[in-house]
């Protein structure tokens, strides 16, 4: 059976916003107002898109609307090509106020804090023509930006699959445990791992690469993480700790600031991997802008290592 194809002629970004609007608030009424469309336009597009993919997109109750199984896809579809055309806006709208270039650089939070900073303000201190946006993003996700596209460059940590992308070593960062100043753990000042999970453990939230990487390591110790609390930020992290609700692994360079402020103390992991790289990364088949060339240059000279295909 030939698979029929949609025409894209037929589907316009007013149509796409719509049915957004509708899905989100599960009431047409209320999409056409977002969209400051009146009811019977709204009614009449919506009705026109589902006969130009050939399937129900929207379940309608009496309650209001909610997505089919198809309409679930096609909303994923639909906001990844509103947001894109945003950016398409947005990024021309950037050349016509006088920039002459435009980079999506994404990085993790460690990299953020240690590594990128003045690396970053120099370069846009001497290419003020150049806009960079900077996102700081979970490594996964920077993987899968870069490869679709979302983003142009990104710096990740070691570890991260990394197929279809030039990778290159960057910056490294010690890991260490903290745990408050009157912890048992505190009387050191270095300890394996082993031992600090034998306490409960304040870790990031899921998806980070540091809670994937200190989760396997646990396995590979022949324990498990006694995971108590989750959180997103490095700062959160230490509160917790100095909270008293179990201890941490963190980057050094971000959390010395804050060891005398929670009344923590750092130890020294013994373990190798406590050791990690970060990666600058990006496509291996989507070629940068001049701009993107330029950061990324700027960025090799602070590299530790040469390109490699992932």
């Amino acid at each position: 059976m030939e698979r029929s194809i949609i025409n894209p002629a037929r589907v316009d970004f007013v149509t796409l916003r719509l049915f957004c609007s509708v899905a989100k608030s599960g009431s047409i009424t209320k999409g056409a107002s977002q969209c400051h469309l009146a009811l019977s336009a709204a009614s009449r597009r919506l009705a026109d898109f589902e006969a130009t993919v050939g399937v129900a997109l929207l379940e309608r109750t009496t309650q209001g609307v909610q997505l089919t199984a198809a309409g679930h896809v096609a909303m994923q579809h639909a906001v990844r090509l509103c947001h894109g055309f945003e950016v398409f806006g947005a990024e021309l709208s950037d050349y016509s106020r006088g920039y002459r270039g435009h980079v999506r650089f994404w990085a993790n939070m460690s990299a953020l804090i240690e590594s990128l900073p003045e690396v970053l303000a120099s370069f846009m201190g001497q290419h003020p023509e150049i806009k960079v946006d900077v996102e700081e993003q979970l490594s996964g996700d920077i993987v899968r930006a870069l490869i679709e596209g979302t983003a142009d460059i990104g710096v990740l940590a070691d570890g991260t699959p990394t197929h279809g992308l030039i990778v290159v070593p960057f910056h490294t960062d010690e890991l260490v445990v903290i745990c408050p100043d009157d912890h048992v753990l505190a009387r050191k000042d270095e300890a394996s791992f082993f031992e600090c999970i034998q306490y409960p453990v304040v870790g990031l939230n899921r998806g980070s690469s540091l809670l994937e990487l200190i989760s396997s390591k646990a396995q590979e110790a022949g324990g498990s993480l006694q995971l108590r609390v989750q959180v997103r930020s490095f700062g959160a992290l230490c509160r917790m700790v100095g909270a008293r609700l179990g201890v941490g692994v963190l980057p050094r360079a971000t959390c010395e600031p804050l060891l005398d402020a929670y009344r923590l103390k750092a130890l020294r992991l013994t373990d190798p991997w406590a050791y990690r790289r970060m990666m600058v990364a990006c496509s291996e088949t989507k070629e940068l802008s001049s701009a993107g060339k330029l950061l990324w240059e700027r960025l090799i000279v602070h590299a530790d290592g040469e390109p490699t295909l992932s």
